[in-house]
């Protein structure tokens, strides 16, 4: 039988943390930030966290048990 493989594209972009969270990092913070407000851009510096509703969608990707 062969492995499962993890999703690829989940495994770069999820991080689960000790506690067992899942992080993700920010969307549109690449480029065109001067329209963008000061305080809109320190919001999206931080780590977002995976809501319950989407927590087993995440840990199924990433082939971990909930």
């Amino acid at each position: 039988m062969p492995k499962v493989k993890t999703n690829s594209s989940a495994k770069k972009r999820f991080k689960v943390t000790g506690t067992g969270e899942i992080t993700f990092q920010k969307a549109f913070k690449r480029h065109i930030l001067t329209k963008k407000s000061t305080k809109r851009k320190r919001a999206m510096r931080k780590k977002g966290l995976v809501n319950s509703t989407n927590k087993d969608f995440v840990l199924r990707l990433l082939r971990l048990k909930g």
